[in-house]
């Protein structure tokens, strides 16, 4: 590994490292942002706890 890092030809600028840091990190929010939608049982939970609520109020 020590011989790899030795070489220039193979070592990229500070600002190039940010730029491609900032594009993976982009790229993986996108693929890991959590789906908006409730699953349909929670939903159905959640509504049933506000209608609860709005009747003891």
């Amino acid at each position: 590994m020590t011989g790899r890092l030795a070489n220039d030809s193979e070592q990229i600028d500070r600002r190039t490292s940010r730029a491609i840091c900032d594009a993976v990190g982009e790229r993986l929010q996108q693929s890991l942002r959590p789906d908006p939608r409730l699953p349909t049982h929670l939903e159905q939970l959640l509504n049933e706890l506000k209608r609860l609520e709005r009747e003891t109020h």
